[in-house]
């Protein structure tokens, strides 16, 4: 059939199609008018990805979470929604446990057996719906026939949620922070031990700055160092000239003749004195006799200028062996005091060493307490968060309308299925009942055409007033 016949059997059933619209249209407005009313209740919550009431790095260091991030970060939370943990906070908030209808409901269908709390929990996940969008915005959506009841469950949703987001995050961390307490004990008793054996090391060694003292030390070596370095070239050189002037006397020189003699100012000045003295004894005694006066007198002044000079050569002779003995003595002293002061800054380096290993002891005990110490800050503050990343954008309201069944669309609906089972209709009869409606018609069954009429339109309205005008063929001759 062509549309062109489908279409002029419209026209010659217009009732069929009619009745056949109009009933399906009167039945959907029945069924829609007699379908329980479902309400829906919408709540909107904003979700920010950057927490701002932490001091982890982490949050510091990539505020903005990437999209694959973002998408498993909104994914979680709508997992969290439709968890057990916050569907049990929605019931003890409404009470819904405590309703007869709802224990009844639980005995009849499952027999007592199972949770009741989780039962009254799936009854509710059954009418919720969570939709998540490109954005930070989470949909929280509950159907009942209760427009009331519908927004109430809607509004303790994103409550308990917001109170589960609290916990999930302040919950850790108060347990972390009680950790990092009873860690900092026995961190701050390992620190205290440690400062403990460095004061006492300190306190029985004598000893308040290591550098300080080491560089006392230090200097000390050094100065006695070249101290003996000098001792041993004056004793090396007091044992030259002791040397030198023993060997000359077994030589045969006499003392006078010796450098150290002849280079000493007193011994000078006394030789030169005995050698007038002398002279002048010469002259007196060819002048004088043996037992005169004056002769006597110059020749003991002459006799105590030479046993003066005597007795400084002698001693110059002896303080050369002196010298050299005292030379020697003071160097082995001086050597002494090197030595000792040698393996004092080597003792006091063993001190040092044990003091920086008591130093790294107390340092790294430091460490781990500052590091605890800071973590448990971290931890505290973060403990006492009492808000969480998790804004109610938009609150459920009681809806008016309900949004099921939707009578408009249904309508729409009823119409397009009307007029899709009146076609049908309407096509059926007229295969069963085929009537010649077009020339088409005639044609598929070879029926010859004899005229063609065109429609016929009385021109004053009933056929007796029309006279011969009113007759579908005109009169022979006329026309």
């Amino acid at each position: 059939m062509t549309i062109q016949q489908l279409f002029l059997a419209l026209r010659a059933r217009p009732g069929v199609f009619g009745l056949v619209l109009a009933i399906t249209v009167l039945t959907t407005l029945v069924v829609s008018l007699l379908l329980p009313k479902t309400y829906v209740a919408t709540v909107s919550l904003l979700l920010d990805s950057k927490d701002e009431q932490t001091l982890s790095t982490v949050n510091m260091l990539a505020p903005v979470l990437q999209q694959a991030q973002q998408a498993a970060y909104m994914q979680t939370q709508v997992d969290i929604i439709k968890s057990h943990k916050v569907v049990n906070k929605v019931v003890r908030e409404l009470q819904l446990a405590e309703s007869p209808e709802a224990r009844e409901a639980f005995q009849s269908e499952t027999g007592g057996a199972g949770s009741y709390e989780d039962w009254v929990a799936d009854r509710l996940l059954k009418w919720l719906t969570v939709d998540t969008t490109q954005s930070s915005v989470v949909q929280i959506s509950y159907k009942s026939s209760d427009a009331q009841f519908a927004t109430r469950v809607a509004n303790a949703f994103a409550k308990a949620y917001i109170d589960t987001t609290l916990e999930l995050r302040v919950e850790p961390t108060q347990r972390t922070a009680v950790w990092f307490d009873e860690q900092l004990k026995g961190l701050r008793a390992t620190l205290e031990a440690a400062q403990a054996k460095l004061t006492d090391y300190q306190r029985e060694k004598k000893i308040v700055s290591t550098d300080e003292r080491t560089d006392v030390e230090n200097a000390r070596l050094g100065e006695l160092s070249t101290q003996v370095v000098l001792a041993q070239s004056q004793a090396s050189e007091a044992e030259s000239r002791e040397r030198m002037a023993r060997r000359l006397i077994e030589a045969g020189t006499t003392p006078d003749r010796l450098p150290e003699v002849l280079s000493n100012p007193l011994i000078q000045r006394l030789t030169s004195e005995a050698a007038l003295a002398e002279a002048r004894l010469q002259h007196l005694s060819a002048d004088l006799g043996s037992n005169h006066p004056q002769l006597q007198r110059q020749r003991a002044e002459y006799r105590a200028l030479r046993a003066q000079a005597d007795n400084e050569i002698r001693k110059i002779t002896a303080g050369l062996a002196n010298a050299a003995r005292q030379a020697r003595q003071h160097e082995a002293q001086l050597r002494s005091a090197l030595a000792d002061q040698r393996a004092r800054v080597l003792q006091l380096k063993e001190y040092r060493n044990e003091i920086g290993v008591f130093n790294r002891d107390v340092e790294t005990a430091q460490r781990a307490y500052d590091s605890a110490m800071q973590r448990f800050v971290v931890s505290k503050v973060e403990s006492g968060a009492n808000r969480t990343n998790v804004a109610v954008l938009d609150p459920a309201v009681e809806p008016s309308l309900p949004a099921r069944p939707k009578i408009p669309l249904n309508l729409a609906l009823s119409v397009i299925m009307g007029t899709m089972i009146g076609l049908a209709i309407v096509f059926f009869m007229e295969q069963f009942d085929r009537r010649v409606r077009s020339f088409d018609d005639l044609a598929r069954v070879d029926v010859p055409l004899l005229a063609q009429l065109n429609a016929w339109q009385p021109s004053h309205g009933l056929l007796g007033r029309a006279g011969n005008r009113g007759w579908a063929l005109p009169a022979p001759g006329q026309g």
